[in-house]
């Protein structure tokens, strides 16, 4: 019987865990990252085989990344141990890209730091969230206030600025998402942002801006000179 294949075949500056020290993570494909992460095969299948299989059988990382324990495990090579190892390093990214960058509240002003701030809490939605940003004498604070339907938020201003008083609201910035990509505001949201603007006023809150998030783009009713 023929010796399987493996990495330690290869020579040293070509194996995985060698050219990512040398040359950085950037420069591994998937594959190799892959093979990085699972360390070793199984008697008779080199990593490189298994790695392989993962990303013919799930199709792209996106989808390898929402596959569960028991379907990474039902892949020959790939055990408990290795399925839990390649939950865990997706989670991290997964933690990373959530994490808002920190801004002071003069900030939030612009358009586009708000949009940077929220973002990463609004994409990736196949319905529509509303946020509220709060802004008080001292710093900020970001909630979500509904989760609507396909193409619609169901948001009323009771619950909206119920979170502002709950927080000292010196002003407020709402936030919703638009799972279609279009960030073009709806009569629904136009009529929204009225009926906010109105409340805010009784209240002594000033609505400051309404930002409509998709994925690489956003609308903002300040910007654009609606509020």
């Amino acid at each position: 019987m023929s010796k399987s294949f493996t990495i330690h075949d290869l020579p040293k500056e070509e194996r995985p865990r060698e050219r990512l020290v040398k040359f950085g993570e950037q420069a591994l494909s998937a594959q190799e990252l892959l093979q990085v992460i699972l360390g070793r095969g199984i008697a008779g299948e080199s990593v490189t085989v298994t790695a392989q299989k993962l990303l013919t059988q799930f199709g792209s990382l996106q989808k390898l990344a929402e596959a569960s324990i028991e379907e990474l495990s039902s892949v020959k090579g790939i055990g408990l141990a290795k399925a839990t190892q390649i939950k865990a390093v997706f989670e991290i990214g997964r933690r990373l890209s959530t994490q808002t960058p920190s801004y002071k509240n003069k900030e939030l002003t612009d358009p586009e730091k708000v949009y940077q701030l929220i973002k990463s809490k609004l994409k990736d939605y196949h319905k529509e969230h509303f946020y509220i940003i709060v802004l008080n004498s001292r710093n900020y604070s970001i909630a979500e206030v509904s989760v609507g339907s396909l193409n619609a938020s169901i948001v009323h201003p009771r619950e909206v600025f119920a979170e502002a008083i709950k927080n000292k609201a010196a002003s407020v910035i709402f936030a919703h998402n638009h799972p279609s990509g279009n960030t073009e505001p709806s009569e629904e949201d136009l009529e929204l942002t009225r009926r906010l603007v109105e409340a805010g006023k009784i209240l002594g809150i000033e609505v400051t801006d309404h930002i409509i998030v998709a994925t690489n783009s956003f609308f903002s009713f300040k910007e654009k000179g609606i509020m």
